[in-house]
């Protein structure tokens, strides 16, 4: 059974950074990993995710500001993300799968960028 464990949400002001990072537990190479978010009232949406050729794809509203990076393994990966704004609030969730067609979603970590 695959966990996927994140950390780094918070609050910032308008301008700050935050770095989220998760971790998939165990042994099996995730196809992909990335980070999803949903706001109130909104549908969740895809912010960044990178595959196991390094392919990168970022949601238009925060390319320039976010960077998603793995460390090492294939099961560790970050989200940088800088000059974040009000609208940038959401609880971003972890999100991986297998080669095998199986996918995760983490628990989520709240994002809030307010003055």
């Amino acid at each position: 059974q695959v966990q996927l464990v994140e950390s780094g949400g918070g609050s910032v002001q308008p301008g700050g950074s935050l770095r989220l990072s998760c971790v998939a537990s165990g042994s099996m190479a995730m196809l992909s990993m990335g980070w999803y978010r949903q706001a109130p009232g909104k549908q969740r949406e895809l912010v960044a995710a990178i595959d196991n050729r390094d392919m990168i794809q970022y949601l238009d509203s925060v390319k320039g500001r976010f960077t998603i990076s793995r460390e090492g393994t294939q099961n560790t990966i970050h989200l940088q993300m800088n000059n974040l704004k009000p609208e940038d609030t959401a609880v971003y969730y972890c999100a991986a799968d297998n080669i095998a067609g199986d996918d995760w979603l983490g628990q989520g970590t709240q994002v809030t960028v307010s003055a």
